[in-house]
């Protein structure tokens, strides 16, 4: 390594002052040079005459770098470094250590807790064996319980109809005008038709509605006591939905525990299921026309979404029966305590006539 001074053949120089700088030392630089101090010679014997490098006089003794100072110049690359770059913020070093990442996990946090907000805010239906909670209206109100068949809730022999639909539905276009006091609680509505659902043996999807339209706004129907009002919107945002469905669907809503077609209200989906089954063929006790039966299918389903969710039993022999009366399945009491014997309807003989009307004699202010 070199010390910074300049050297000569017979040592360092500057060191002459110390061992003396006389005459003597000048002349045996002059004298002839022995045999050893010869240049040495190579490999084929001839002389090697290239001369030792000796660094000039001003050449340091280190390199001039202080690791505590910046200087001008090149500095030292170490590998890994990353001191020549410009310094970051911590939110910077975050991004640039974590990348894509960086984006990807607020979006995540964001998505997470919008799951868990709507879990919170809509727990979804009870599963199959969940209790339901006795002071909640149940979801599916209107289906058969569990019970033996009785013979008179069997489908009648009849038309042709769609066994499944899309399970989608379109919505009828139109409105009505309110139907009902003022004063009173007023529900919107909508009529839909199942995809793959042909209407065209009823005269078309517009035929249906107006069926719909003209049992809601009838007197005798539910607006007859003052209570309710009805209007018909084709909005986004009704109160339910009457909704003629094939059977299919409707066992999917309203449940098939017995193997009976029945029709149902479900809050779930704010929906009356309509089944085409009974809309097509009607049921063996209601021995009136299919025209009438609609009218209480329409009526009795639509009663559940106003607010009765309680069957009623027949009151008495050669009555009237009640709209609320399970008359799909039967119009005798007996017939409909062997179906559901937990329910409301008592064991006896009282059979009923059938009735399409919660006032079939008029609103109850004439009777």
């Amino acid at each position: 390594m070199s010390d910074g001074r300049r050297r000569t053949p017979d040592g360092v120089d500057g060191e002459r002052s110390v061992r003396g700088g006389g005459r003597g030392d000048r002349e045996s630089q002059r004298a002839p040079a022995r045999a050893d101090d010869r240049a040495p010679r190579r490999a084929d014997g001839r002389e090697d005459r290239r001369q030792p490098y000796y660094p000039p006089r001003a050449e340091p003794l280190r390199a001039p770098w202080d690791p505590a100072e910046s200087t001008p110049g090149r500095r030292r690359s170490v590998p890994g470094a990353r001191d020549h770059l410009p310094r970051q913020s911590a939110l910077g070093r975050f991004f640039t250590t974590w990348g894509w990442r960086a984006y990807a996990i607020p979006v995540l946090v964001v998505l997470t807790a919008l799951v868990i907000a709507d879990a919170v805010a809509d727990p979804g239906e009870p599963g199959p064996g969940a209790e339901p909670d006795p002071g909640e209206t149940p979801v599916v109100i209107g289906g058969p319980s569990s019970g033996p068949v009785p013979e008179t809730g069997e489908l009648p022999e009849g038309g042709d109809f769609v066994e499944a639909g899309t399970g989608e539905f379109r919505t009828v276009a139109g409105t009505t005008d309110l139907v009902g006091e003022p004063t009173a609680e007023l529900f919107t509505y909508t009529v839909d038709i199942e995809d793959g659902v042909d209407t065209v043996e009823f005269g078309g999807d517009a035929a249906v509605a107006r069926m719909v339209d003209a049992t809601l706004s009838n007197p005798k129907s539910w607006t007859g006591d003052g209570a309710v009002a009805f209007q018909r919107d084709d909005g986004q945002d009704p109160d339910f939905r009457v909704s003629l469905t094939s059977p299919m669907t409707v066992r999917e809503h309203c449940g098939y525990d017995i193997e009976l077609e029945s029709s149902c209200y479900n809050s779930a989906t704010g929906r009356v299921y309509l089944n085409l089954a009974r809309w097509v063929r009607g049921a063996r006790p209601f021995q009136g026309d299919i025209g009438s039966y609609r009218q209480y299918l329409v009526n009795h389903e639509v009663g559940h979404a106003v607010g009765y969710p309680d069957h009623e039993p027949c009151p008495e022999d050669g009555a009237l029966a009640p709209i609320m009366m399970q008359q799909t399945f039967g119009v005798d009491n007996g017939d409909i305590f062997s179906l559901d014997p937990e329910g409301v309807v008592p064991d006896n003989d009282d059979t009923c006539r059938y009735n399409a009307w919660p006032y079939p004699d008029g609103p109850p202010e004439q009777q």
